[in-house]
């Protein structure tokens, strides 16, 4: 039997997940951190990943100690400490501030299908990382990703495209990630054997 299912997402040990969706065949490594989080079909992290207030598309590859949609903190105000927003944890007559926390949800961080989120990078709240882009191990991402770019560095600068000119363009027209897991069965063969372009000749991307 397979070990991933498209009824339940595989969740390792020790995972703390708070209103959440999952796809099909979704697997979420050991002691990961997921908040109002959407995950699509056949995503995984590994472990120690922390991802909050986020959509991430179908066969997203994110990494061990990945971070994405950090919260932030309140800049603008007297202090930056929670007590402003967690404050029923330090006093009996004061409440949580439920629009801040409402704000924070909104924030949200995008990820697009086919992608890889390397060990250890952050991706900021309101940033689309586009189908297909890499991002390099280590890296922060400030601003968008452009579908099948290689980005990285402190913060995350574009390095070079992932696939020859017109072939991103191709396999989004493609969009292989929307094949039934019948017809990703059949084509396993040419995944494993063929390039991108021989793939798209063969597929009519």
């Amino acid at each position: 039997m397979p070990r991933l299912s498209a009824a339940t997402p595989f969740l390792h040990p020790d995972c703390t997940v708070t209103n959440c969706t999952f796809g099909r065949f979704v697997e979420i490594g050991q002691g990961s951190r997921l908040l109002n989080a959407e995950i699509g079909d056949y995503s995984y992290c590994d472990r120690y990943a922390d991802i909050a207030n986020t959509s991430v598309g179908k066969f997203a590859n994110i990494a061990s100690f990945a971070r994405i949609g950090p919260t932030d903190h309140p800049m603008d105000k007297a202090s930056l400490h929670h007590f402003l927003y967690r404050s029923a944890d330090y006093w009996n007559d004061a409440e949580d501030d439920p629009d801040f926390f409402a704000h924070r949800a909104i924030r949200r961080a995008r990820i697009g299908h086919d992608t890889w989120i390397g060990h250890g990078a952050i991706v900021r709240p309101e940033v689309t990382v586009g189908d297909g882009a890499v991002v390099a191990a280590g890296a922060v991402v400030t601003r968008d990703v452009a579908p099948y770019t290689v980005v990285a560095g402190v913060p995350a600068v574009p390095l070079r495209d992932r696939y020859a000119p017109g072939i991103s363009e191709r396999m989004q027209r493609l969009a292989w990630w929307d094949w039934d897991h019948a017809r990703l069965r059949r084509a396993l063969p040419d995944f494993r054997a063929l390039g991108a372009a021989a793939f798209l000749d063969k597929y009519g991307g």
